[in-house]
């Protein structure tokens, strides 16, 4: 059931998007989904939150920012979208390595670096070449910070929850 609602937060986190200037990327909620997903769930289950995710919008469920399909991953956006899975379970595999906040912000962090250099590399792919950077990073890192912080904050608390929860 987790695993459902990590998915479904994921797609309302797509909905949610602001152009930015000189991108075709949008800001979005959906990496704060990400993090809080591997954060709360831990690796495992907060990467197949996020397979659910991809799964779904393959099929054609519109549940990417501007609807769904196969051909959706091809665009612009597919490199961020295709590392959700794993920036999930890293952001859970290291946020659970030791108790306290410091292990939730490596993991997050270390989540957001692995979707950027991801996204960036699907941007080279298709020629963005020497913007990259600035188009496929920059524009980015104030709102990953809000992310972060946020998916720190509320996952801590929600994964002590789960953890009971779920055993």
């Amino acid at each position: 059931m987790a695993v459902v609602v990590f998915a479904a937060l994921t797609a309302m986190g797509a909905k949610l998007a602001v152009p930015l200037p000189g991108t075709a990327v949008p800001f979005t909620l959906q990496v704060f989904a990400v993090l809080l997903s591997g954060i709360a769930l831990g690796p495992r289950l907060g990467a197949s939150s996020q397979l659910l995710y991809l799964g779904a919008g393959i099929a054609g469920l519109p549940v990417f920012m501007a609807g769904g399909g196969l051909a959706y991953l091809l665009g612009p956006t597919g490199g961020y979208l295709l590392a959700f899975p794993v920036a999930a379970a890293i952001a859970g595999w290291v946020a659970g390595r030791s108790r306290g906040v410091l292990p939730m912000i490596a993991g997050a962090v270390l989540g957001v670096a692995f979707i950027h250099l991801a996204g960036m590399s699907w941007l080279a792919a298709l020629g963005a070449g020497s913007v990259t950077f600035r188009v496929g990073v920059l524009s980015f890192l104030p709102g990953d910070v809000l992310k972060i912080a946020l998916a720190v904050l509320i996952g801590g608390r929600l994964r002590a929850r789960l953890r009971g929860a779920l055993g």
